[in-house]
């Protein structure tokens, strides 16, 4: 009886032990686990630059002198730029229906209402309709020179300035390229001072020369935007006033022959 009961004390002891073992090896993995997960979970913190805190950086490596002239041509291009296309959107007309409203005010009202019509539109197209309606009296010739010598003032208006864009597009590299010379002529004086050829020495004029470089044809290429944006504008209204022009002449030969 007691040698059973001995077995029976040393099974349960065994099995209690076993089970102690069990669940301390559970409970240690499931906290590797959950080590493990939340190191996956937990966010990396990586230090990023914003585009301009890097573009400051890289203006202030390139030098002051260089760089802070540059950056004047691209500032002037493009206040110059910006007020030529304000200019050039409110000179636009819908040339069809100023005609058109021109030729009623003709019908019904006669020169002097057609003029009134003018002076209450905007855009160089109505000021040419205008300069021809006051000349009409005189003879259809007298009104196409008008036309004729006005329009050459409204196309000069249209491109005033825009040479100032063009000049900037072609200083902003030309002022880049010589950053880069005088950069690489720092590296090489560098070289000539130490007397050795090591990369240390020439790396700071090359980077200089590299960067204003960079940030003249940057400059070119943004203003080229906007001088071909302009260029096509005013080719846009020119060509509209030149049809407005011939339409206007049409109307005046039929007014002065009593077909209105």
């Amino acid at each position: 009886m007691k040698r059973s009961l001995s077995i029976l004390f040393m099974a349960v002891v065994m099995i209690l032990g076993m089970s102690t073992t069990a669940t301390a090896t559970t409970t240690t993995t499931n906290t590797a686990v959950s080590a493990l997960v939340a190191a996956q979970d937990e966010p990396q913190t990586v230090e990023t630059v914003s585009f301009h805190q890097e573009l400051k950086k890289r203006f202030i490596e390139g030098g002051p002198l260089f760089m802070s002239i540059v950056l004047v041509c691209l500032i002037l291009g493009l206040a110059i730029a910006i007020e030529r296309i304000i200019y050039l959107n409110l000179s636009t007309t819908n040339s069809k229906k100023l005609a058109a409203d021109v030729e009623e005010a003709l019908k019904s009202g006669g020169v002097d209402a057609a003029k009134e019509i003018c002076r209450n539109t905007k855009g160089p197209v109505a000021s040419i309709y205008y300069q021809g309606l006051d000349r009409a009296d005189e003879s259809v010739e007298a009104a196409e020179k008008a036309v004729v010598a006005y329009g050459g003032v409204q196309m000069g208006q249209l491109e005033k300035n825009v040479s100032w864009v063009s000049l900037f597009i072609a200083l902003a590299p030309m002022l880049g390229f010589m950053g880069t010379v005088i950069g690489m002529i720092k590296s090489f004086d560098s070289i000539a001072e130490a007397g050795t050829m090591e990369p240390a020495l020439v790396a700071t004029g090359i980077k200089v020369a590299l960067l204003t470089t960079v940030f003249g044809l940057i400059v070119a290429i943004i203003l080229q935007i906007f001088y071909n944006y302009i260029v096509a504008k005013i080719d846009s209204i020119v060509n509209d006033m030149e049809d407005a022009s011939i339409t206007l002449i049409d109307i005046l030969v039929d007014y002065k022959n009593g077909k209105l």
